[in-house]
C-alpha cells in the first residue's frame, strides 16, 4: 500500500523551501542541457561519460541513454536508445522521460499536495547504500538548490541489471528440444524522501525492448495523520484509536517521444467491440478499429482500448512502421480535479509545459497551470504523452513499520520495432510469417 502523507506542518515547510528555491535560482537541472529532438537517424546518447548510461545485457541487447537531475522532477532520462541483437545500430525510443507530478489529495478535503512542485521532491534525493544497488554502479548527483548547500552531492542514482525470469519458452512439436531464454533488465532508479515517506522512481529496460516506468512508495505512515475521526480512515494499531487518514496518490509521467530520432511521430487509438455470434456462428465476433489522433487528446482508459505512438521515418525489416504501445497499469482514476479525470493526455510539444499540475513554468497569459488546459485541440505534429496512474491509499495494519513498497506505473511495449522477437535464436530466424516451401 502507499505510504501516508507527511504531517501537515512538515509538508507546508517543505513547500515553502521549494518555492523559495524557485524564486532564488532560475536554473533547474544538473548535467548537460536537454537535447532537442531531431528529425535524423537515431544516434548514440549525446552526453559526457559522467551523464551517460550504457548497458549491454547478457542476452545481447544494449540500452543507451543520458541523464540529468532537475530541481523539481528529479531524475530525467534523455536520448534513450535500444539496440537488440541483429540491428545494425541503436533505435531511438525517447527524447526525454521523467515524472511530471505526484498529486496527493486527502479524503477529508483538508489538504492536497503537489509533491514535485510544492513539497521539495527533488531536494529530497537520498544516498543509496551499496547493498541497494547489487552488482551495479551508484552515481553521484549534484542536487540543484540542495537544502544543505554545503552538501549538494548525493550518491543517489543506481544503474544495475536484474533477471526477470522467462523471456520466452517454446517446446513445440519437438519433444526433445525446449527453446527458452531467461530475460535480463537494466534498472535505473533513485529514492526521494518527502516528509515521512520515500518514493522509488524506477525505470526498467528489458532486453526485448519493453520499458517499465514505476513509482514505489515506502517509508512510514505519518503519526500526525492518526486522526481520521470522520470515518474516512482505517484503524492502525491496537483497538480503534489511531485512524490513518485515507488519501490518493496520482502519479503523472511526461514522455517526449522521438522514435527513430524524429519528433514527428503519430498517435493512434484502437478500440475493440465484441458482438454476439452471427447467425450460424460458433463464437462472438470482435472488431477492432483504428482512430488516428491528429489533435490533442484527453483520453480515458476503457476495456479493450489502447494507444500507440508511431514513427514516421523508420520501419523494421518487414517494412512495418515502428511504434510503441502505452500499457497503463492498475489505476484508480481520481475525479476530484480536472487534470486527474483522464488517464492519458497527448499534447503538442511546448517547452514550458513540464508539470501536469501546478506547472511552475511561464506559458503565457491564459495558458493554464495543468495538463488538461493544454489539451485544447491543437494539431499533433510533435506529440508529448502524459500518463496518469492513480492509487487510493486506505492504510492497513501491514503498513507498519516500515511500510512495504507499493508500486504504480505503466509500460511501453515495442510494436513492430523489430521484424521478429529480438531474442529469437538463430535456428528459428527463418520462421517469420508464412513458411515458404519450394516447388
Amino acid at each position: 500500500m502507499r505510504v501516508n502523507r507527511t504531517s501537515r506542518v512538515r509538508g507546508r515547510t517543505a513547500a515553502g523551501l521549494a518555492v523559495a528555491a524557485l524564486t532564488a535560482v532560475a536554473a533547474t537541472s544538473a548535467g548537460p542541457a536537454a537535447a532537442q529532438p531531431k528529425a535524423a537517424p537515431a544516434a548514440a546518447a549525446e552526453c559526457s561519460e559522467a551523464y551517460r548510461i550504457e548497458q549491454k545485457l547478457s542476452t545481447g541487447t544494449t540500452w543507451t541513454m543520458c541523464w540529468h537531475y532537475e530541481r523539481e522532477a528529479g531524475l530525467v532520462l534523455e536520448n534513450v536508445s535500444y539496440q537488440p541483437p541483429g540491428e545494425a545500430g541503436p533505435i531511438r525510443v525517447l527524447t526525454s522521460a521523467k515524472l511530471a507530478q505526484i498529486h496527493v489529495p486527502y479524503d477529508d478535503g483538508s489538504v492536497e499536495y503537489d509533491d514535485l512542485t510544492g513539497a521539495g521532491f527533488g531536494q529530497g534525493l537520498m544516498n543509496l547504500a551499496p547493498g541497494e544497488c547489487p552488482g551495479g554502479t551508484i552515481r553521484t548527483v549534484k542536487v540543484p538548490d540542495a537544502w544543505d548547500p554545503e552538501q549538494p552531492d548525493v550518491k543517489g542514482l543506481c544503474a544495475t541489471t536484474r533477471s526477470r525470469g522467462h523471456a520466452y519458452r517454446m517446446q513445440g512439436a519437438s519433444a526433445g528440444k525446449v527453446w527458452q531464454e531467461q530475460g535480463k533488465d537494466l534498472l535505473v532508479y533513485t529514492v526521494n524522501q518527502v516528509g515521512w515517506y520515500e518514493y522509488i522512481t524506477e525505470w526498467r529496460f528489458q532486453d526485448d525492448g519493453t520499458v517499465h516506468a514505476n513509482v514505489g512508495a515506502t517509508g512510514s505512515l505519518s503519526p500526525g495523520d492518526y486522526d481520521a475521526g470522520d470515518g474516512r480512515g482505517w484503524p492502525i494499531g491496537k483497538g480503534a484509536k489511531s485512524y490513518a487518514t485515507s488519501h490518493s496518490h496520482n502519479v503523472f509521467w511526461r514522455l517526449n517521444f522521438g522514435l527513430d530520432g524524429s519528433s514527428k511521430n503519430k498517435v493512434e487509438q484502437y478500440d475493440s467491440v465484441v458482438s454476439p455470434p452471427a447467425q450460424g456462428g460458433q463464437a462472438p465476433r470482435n472488431k477492432t478499429t483504428r482512430t488516428k489522433v491528429t489533435k490533442e487528446l484527453a483520453g480515458d482508459a476503457r476495456n479493450m482500448r489502447w494507444w500507440r505512438v508511431v514513427s514516421t521515418v523508420g520501419k523494421n525489416k518487414d517494412e512495418h512502421a515502428r511504434s510503441y504501445e502505452i500499457v497503463p497499469g492498475a489505476s484508480s482514476t481520481y475525479p476530484g480535479r480536472s487534470y486527474t479525470k483522464h488517464d492519458i493526455y497527448f499534447t503538442q510539444y511546448k517547452k514550458c509545459e513540464q508539470f501536469a499540475s501546478n506547472n511552475l513554468r511561464n506559458c503565457g497569459a491564459g495558458a493554464g497551470k495543468s495538463v488538461d488546459k493544454w489539451a485544447n485541440g491543437q494539431a499533433l505534429t510533435h506529440p508529448v504523452a502524459w500518463v496518469n496512474i492513480g492509487f487510493h491509499h486506505v492504510a492497513r495494519d501491514e503498513d507498519q513499520q516500515p511500510m512495504p513498497v507499493h508500486w504504480q506505473g505503466f509500460s511501453l511495449a515495442p510494436r513492430d520495432v523489430t521484424a521478429m522477437n529480438p531474442l529469437t535464436p538463430p535456428e528459428l530466424a527463418d520462421q517469420n510469417g508464412q513458411v515458404e516451401t519450394g516447388s
